[in-house]
């Protein structure tokens, strides 16, 4: 952790936006980051009124992300936010983060990162100029049973990978509802906004990220099949991937939006030589082992022989229930104690780094773009 609370800026996340509301409780709950300035919606009346709420100086309430970096880097060093905090629609996330970095400020956003691979590219080349911390909100990499399943995973402890099963299910989409005007489904199932990828770019990019954390094979092939089943919805509600990975090892992905009942449905197996974990983000506080010899085993947070990285990020004693928010305040944590340092160092300080953000956004898009034409070939950075 950082010594004192990194003062940060937010761009999006003012009324009636949910994803905000969850970063900002994420950033505050171990005082990692404390909100001082925002740019809260995309009407300069609404991002004022919406700053009020949230009892920020009117001073601080701006009208465009573009007026708070202007009058924010015009205050003394000690008293301007450092840290931009991007929750808008994904279209609305390469400018300011490319902005903000260039105006010196390190920079956390929501995924996708982009809405396209060149937009991606272009924020980890501005990231790397100038130095600045920069954090993607992959949150459920931060909750502690899925670091201690990379933990065996990657030490060996279930044998070399021979097959990954990730899905992402939920039914809220299973109907048109973005004709009755509801926000989240409005923007998310429009192409303009969302990016190429529905249900892919907005849970899929959620299942490749864990995948890649947990095991941390890198993606040789993949064969998609990308599908639309709500009449007039003009981007994918239901995708499925077979993977090839390097090393030999074969994955199936599946994120979908209309499979009524499921409402965050995140499941991860992996099975390798001589064992195998399994974790349902629904119980998000235990990790099923099985071995090929032993008893099926369930490991709790906070039991005493979990790995560094699960501990490290462990708040409550076991039985009391750890969830949704301390996995993103995970992350946070981390973006803070990186920009404590001065280091922007994914792996040391665990958050997941614009790097990951943008093979993200390849492979969405590459995904989509491929959907039936059999197997292609994944061009990672």
């Amino acid at each position: 952790m950082s010594e004192r609370p990194i003062r940060y800026g937010m761009v999006g996340g003012g009324r009636d936006a949910f994803i905000g509301a969850v970063h900002r409780m994420a950033a505050r709950l171990d005082d990692a980051m404390h909100l001082l300035a925002g740019a809260l919606s995309s009407t300069p009346e609404k991002a004022k009124a919406s700053g009020e709420d949230l009892g920020l100086d009117p001073a601080r309430c701006y009208g465009s992300w573009q007026d708070m970096l202007k009058a924010e880097s015009a205050l003394p060093a000690d008293e301007r936010i450092e840290c931009v905090v991007i929750v808008t629609p994904n279209h609305v996330h390469h400018a300011p983060a490319k902005a903000a970095l260039e105006a010196g400020f390190h920079v956390v956003c929501d995924k996708p990162l982009t809405c396209t691979p060149e937009d991606a590219q272009d924020l980890v080349d501005t990231a790397r100029a100038t130095g600045k911390v920069f954090g993607v909100t992959y949150n459920y990499t931060g909750y502690p049973m899925i670091r201690h399943a990379a933990h065996m995973v990657r030490s060996g402890a279930i044998g070399s990978v021979r097959k990954v099963f990730v899905e992402y299910l939920q039914g809220w989409l299973a109907t048109p509802l973005e004709e009755s005007g509801q926000k989240q489904a409005d923007w998310r199932t429009d192409p303009t906004r969302a990016g190429a990828g529905g249900a892919m770019g907005d849970i899929g990019s959620h299942a490749e990220n864990l995948v890649s954390t947990v095991t941390g094979l890198k993606i040789e092939s993949f064969c998609s099949d990308v599908s639309t089943f709500v009449p007039g919805r003009s981007i994918d509600d239901d995708t499925s991937v077979l993977l090839r990975f390097a090393g030999g090892a074969r994955g199936v992905l599946s994120a979908s939006q209309v499979c009524v009942g499921h409402r965050n449905g995140l499941t991860l197996r992996v099975y390798g030589e001589t064992g195998a974990v399994h974790w349902n983000q629904e119980r998000p506080d235990q990790l099923m082992v099985h071995t090929l010899d032993g008893p099926d085993t369930v490991l709790h947070r906070a039991d005493a022989d979990l790995a560094d990285a699960a501990t490290a990020v462990t708040r409550l004693p076991g039985g009391h229930p750890e969830a949704f928010i301390e996995a993103f305040a995970n992350i946070y944590r981390g973006v803070a104690a990186a920009i404590g340092a001065g280091e922007d160092d994914p792996a040391r300080f665990g958050y997941p780094g614009v790097a990951d953000g943008a093979r993200g956004v390849r492979f969405i898009n590459q995904v989509i773009a491929a959907g039936g034409d059999g197997w292609t070939t994944f061009e990672d950075a």
